[in-house]
């Protein structure tokens, strides 16, 4: 079984998931293995250096940057990027659970899960939320940027809102000590 997690960017899912590996559950993350991706396949190099220009690498190393300031302004660059890098995060993701398959579940990490109709790999879906406030500071602290750039980021996301309306299971990350209690309940839902 693959069991989606997603969330807006600073509701915590980074904290979740790792509740969720404490408990032995294999993790993918999506993000990560995009990295990955664009970094080590010459494939999609070439096609994101057609795309974005030869600043899109420096020293064969992809200038995040530079691609966040580009893609961000431009939705449909976005999409495009996208469309080069995703259905290989999806082999990938495929390859990844069929060598779990010892386990009950594999979580799938996706911060646009939604976003990118990939729900549909997904056999349940968690959602992690938390206030806006929490996620605007958590992010700038954690990135060291200015809070219109995360409000920015914001807007290429489903709101929260709408995400929960698709979910099988939501918590909440207000930082309150009950958090792993809330993984295991779920853990539990899931496993039995």
């Amino acid at each position: 079984m693959v069991v989606g997690l997603t969330g807006g960017i600073g509701s915590g899912k980074t904290t979740v998931l790792n509740l969720f590996k404490e408990l032995g559950v294999p993790v993918f993350i999506a993000d990560v293995e995009a990295k990955k991706l664009m970094n080590g396949s010459t494939e999609i190099k070439k096609r994101i250096v057609a795309l974005l220009g030869q600043e899109a690498y420096v020293d064969g190393i992809l200038n995040r940057p530079y691609i966040a300031s580009k893609v961000f302004k431009d939705r449909l660059l976005l999409s495009k990027l996208n469309a080069i890098v995703h259905p290989q995060v999806h082999k990938a993701l495929n390859s990844f659970a069929e060598t779990h398959t010892h386990h009950n579940y594999v979580l799938y990490e996706s911060a646009i899960l939604f976003e990118n109709k990939n729900e549909h790999l997904c056999d349940k879906v968690i959602v992690v939320t938390a206030p806006l406030e929490v996620r605007i500071q958590r992010v700038v602290k954690r990135d060291q940027v200015k809070e219109s750039e995360v409000l920015l980021r914001m807007e290429h996301q489903w709101s929260q809102e709408k995400k929960v309306e698709k979910a099988d299971f939501i918590i909440e990350n207000d930082d309150d000590a009950g958090l792993q209690k809330k993984v295991i309940a779920i853990h539990k839902k899931i496993t039995s």
